[in-house]
């Protein structure tokens, strides 16, 4: 192997990224590392090795045809180093590693975070909080919380909660709506992010041929949550997003009106792979605590309707 001393490893991992996602954003994604890090990388990587391995074309990099053999084995090889790294992750049963998305994460994991030490003292948590689909084949991650209709390559999918929507405001603005079709004169906050849209919910409060323009839109549902309530707007909220400011009155619900998205919160692992003991731990304490969050929607609902 004294062949790959003349080669730079990060350079061979730049070729093997690029050719497998597609493009440089890609890869500087994954990599964790800027665009034109890896044109860097991809550039000495092709100079060391004595000859071009892309096509540079006006649509981006393209594998040239006698590449092919060597993109493949990059592939491999970088697959079992990650396999190699992952086995020795996966038998540490103290720690598990959560990909989640940093909405939930910091909105319902976060405060109940506590909950789960004090049932588990054993297991150190390692929230990976981000909106890239984890690749349990080839990050070190666990299991995962995705929002979505349980549909994913590479994964088994558990259905923790049905997803549903509804407007949410500060109680000053609510005081401005009287029926849904008030909402075509409000300022409406948009998540940037959402695989749903506000039709949803407006066909079912009977306004499916409204329309209605967005006042600001956000990249993350966090923000505009925040901008609901400092009353700069309507959002489109789900319950765990809303739960805990609704239940402080800092917002409200001004119609009592939910609609389904077809979509849902699931919990993923690993396809076909045995759920370990720590897993196992998290999925009956995460389905316990969402237990509790929909009694106490249940509670905060009657109260709300009952305004």
């Amino acid at each position: 192997m004294r062949n790959l001393n003349r080669i730079h490893l990060n350079g061979l991992r730049a070729l093997e990224c690029v050719a497998r996602l597609g493009s440089l954003q890609a890869a500087a994604e994954e990599l964790g590392v800027t665009v034109g890090a890896v044109s860097q990388q991809v550039l000495k990587a092709e100079t060391q090795l004595g000859r071009a391995v892309f096509a540079r074309t006006p649509k981006g990099l393209v594998p040239m045809q006698g590449a092919a053999e060597l993109i493949a084995r990059l592939e491999q090889g970088f697959q079992t180093l990650s396999e190699a790294v992952s086995s020795l992750h996966q038998a540490d049963d103290t720690l598990l590693v959560v990909s989640i998305a940093p909405v939930f994460a910091s909105r319902f994991i976060l405060p109940r975070i506590d909950r789960f030490t004090a049932r588990h003292p054993e297991i150190r948590l390692r929230l990976d909080a981000t909106t890239q689909l984890a690749d349990f084949s080839r990050d070190e991650v666990d299991v995962g919380i995705r929002i979505g209709r349980g549909r994913w390559s590479g994964v088994d999918a558990h259905l923790l909660l049905p997803q549903t929507v509804f407007p949410v405001c500060s109680p000053a603005l609510a005081q401005q709506l009287r029926e849904p079709a008030d909402l075509v004169d409000m300022p409406i906050l948009i998540d940037g992010h959402a695989m749903f849209s506000w039709e949803v919910w407006l066909e079912k409060a009977g306004l499916s041929n409204v329309s209605i323009r967005p006042h600001h839109v956000f990249s993350e549902a966090s923000l505009a949550l925040e901008a609901a309530i400092a009353g700069q707007g309507v959002m489109l909220a789900w319950r765990l997003l809303a739960i805990s400011a609704l239940s402080r009155d800092c917002l409200v619900m001004p119609f009592p009106i939910e609609a389904a998205t077809g979509m849902g919160h699931y919990l993923v692992t690993r396809a076909g792979a045995p759920r370990p003991p720590k897993v196992q731990m998290f999925e009956a304490w995460l389905r316990h605590e969402l237990d509790e969050a929909m009694a106490e929607w249940e509670v905060l609902d009657e109260r709300m309707r009952g305004r």
